[in-house]
């Protein structure tokens, strides 16, 4: 089950691979999670000492909180992969140009995990290449729904 997307990267990235991992989360962050309090649009992703940290990803607090603890709802949040994802995923940044992107925050079987993509970016006419494409199978899907 899906909480949040960031749809925003499939819009200005060429996705090519996915990989879950889990997050190194607080009990509020959960909580709110669970409320549905989450942003994933500005978020990125980048290896730090052999690494993955998921950077600008907004967890807004709940009220119940408790009111002796400040939250900090923008703070580095931790990845957990395999080692063997992780150094490919450092190969792929380093050697191959690629970006790191968080795409989609799930439940799976209980625990919160994020899907990280690796994409390379879009030019401008790739952009409008893709809104051609999806305009002409709405309008396809249109036509066959009519008849």
């Amino acid at each position: 089950m899906s909480i949040a997307q960031n749809k925003k990267a499939f819009h200005d990235y060429f996705v090519e691979q996915q990989f879950e991992a889990g997050i190194e989360l607080e009990g509020w962050e959960v909580k709110s999670i669970r409320a549905g309090r989450l942003q994933l649009k500005e978020a990125y992703v980048i290896v730090r000492n052999g690494e993955i940290f998921l950077i600008g990803c907004h967890i807004s607090p709940l009220s119940t909180v408790s009111t002796h603890f400040q939250p900090d709802p923008v703070r580095t949040r931790k990845l957990l992969l395999h080692k063997e994802e992780i150094n490919r995923l450092i190969g792929s940044v380093d050697r191959a140009g690629y970006t790191m992107l968080p795409l989609d925050m799930h439940f799976k079987r209980g625990k919160i995990k994020l899907s990280i993509g690796l994409a390379k970016g879009k030019k401008q006419h790739d952009k409008r290449q893709a809104e051609k494409e999806r305009d002409w199978q709405r309008e396809k899907q249109r036509v066959l729904k009519v008849r």
